[in-house]
């Protein structure tokens, strides 16, 4: 709620500034807020498609996803759900929708492949929509509602399309990043933990994602830790045995 509360309100405190008439460096932080908490919205809904955000009542559970999807991009939850359980059932498959078709793997190819999975007619539909109607509201409160509509949600959202793409498909499973063998075919980024929230909420955790699917995004780094130490005191145990 947190996260749905702070992008709605930082909706309303920028949508109305003049926005061309802010500093650059201001204006280019509030885009990246906007960016981080548009995104904030799908890991919302993403908890929500693994029934981790209200695991006590499934209906509030999917109410809340339901919800964060419409404010992210009009996105239609049953749809989007199962695509998205239908990645962690095939990861990195011909049949998995977020990969690549086999052909095409470079990054724009990808990107474009995996924004067609979500951009439906209806959905194009309900998003214009809900931008005419913002830059008709804003008309009333600031002499550039188009520029500030394009600076402070679309761009946002643009933004955040690219970094779900990137540090949530691309990075963790493109081709020569994972382990053979791992039935998971996804690796997690090095990085800390810090760096981790701010690129794509510890989405980049991916393995651990994948393995524990059932883990909100903010308990990820628990996971990574472990599996850090487990895997260098294999490592060390090795070496031991070696010198022996």
């Amino acid at each position: 709620m947190g996260i749905i509360l702070a992008w709605a309100a930082s909706a309303a405190l920028l949508l109305p500034l003049p926005g061309p008439s802010l500093p650059a460096g201001l204006l280019a932080l509030a885009v990246l807020l906007r960016a981080f908490l548009q995104t904030g919205l799908f890991i919302v809904a993403h908890d929500a498609m693994h029934g981790s955000l209200l695991p006590g009542s499934r209906r509030w559970n999917d109410r809340l996803g339901r919800l964060a999807l419409m404010l992210y991009a009009c996105l239609p939850w049953e749809s989007c759900r199962q695509n998205h359980l239908h990645h962690h059932r095939d990861p990195a498959s011909q049949s998995d929708p977020d990969h690549h078709d086999g052909r095409n793997r470079g990054i724009a190819a990808w990107y474009l492949r995996f924004m067609a999975e979500y951009l439906t007619p209806s959905q194009m539909t309900g998003l214009l929509s809900s931008w005419l109607i913002c830059a008709l509201l804003l008309w009333q409160l600031t002499p550039h509602p188009l520029i500030n509509l394009l600076l402070f949600w679309i761009l946002p959202l643009l933004l955040s399309s690219l970094q779900l793409f990137v540090f949530g498909t691309y990075l963790p499973h493109r081709e020569g990043s994972t382990a053979p063998g791992d039935r998971h075919h996804a690796r997690s980024l090095h990085m800390p933990q810090w760096l981790s929230l701010l690129a794509c909420y510890h989405f980049g955790f991916h393995w651990e994602h994948h393995e524990h699917p059932q883990l909100p995004w903010f308990r990820l780094p628990e996971k990574r830790h472990f599996v850090t130490d487990r895997v260098q005191g294999g490592a060390v145990l090795a070496l031991r045995q070696v010198n022996r």
